[in-house]
């Protein structure tokens, strides 16, 4: 597993973190828990906002750490392939041997 996906990885989940908090806050009637879920939740954006900055400078320095752009274009090659398998295996089955 390269850095590049290991940062994408670790945005992903901290974003996700950020989410809970959110939901934490709108959760919970305590105005204290209120409060430290919502600061909590700013702490994460500002860490998740400089973990993304660095995920950018990575890629641009290096494209092979470009994960999602990279992850897009594996996808649609395989994508691709199994629709040309599919479209053989199914050529295949259609056949009907003329009769002379």
């Amino acid at each position: 597993m390269t850095v590049g996906t290991k940062m994408h990885q670790t945005l992903a989940q901290l974003e996700g973190v950020t989410a809970n908090m959110k939901t934490f806050a709108l959760d919970t009637e305590d105005k204290a828990a209120k409060k430290m879920f919502a600061e909590y939740s700013q702490q994460l954006e500002s860490i998740c906002q400089g973990l993304k900055a660095r995920c950018d400078y990575i890629e641009q320095q290096e494209p092979l750490y470009k994960v999602f752009e990279n992850a897009i274009q594996q996808g649609i090659q395989q994508e691709q392939q199994q629709n040309q398998q599919q479209n053989q295996q199914q050529n295949q089955m259609n056949y009907t041997p003329l009769n002379e």
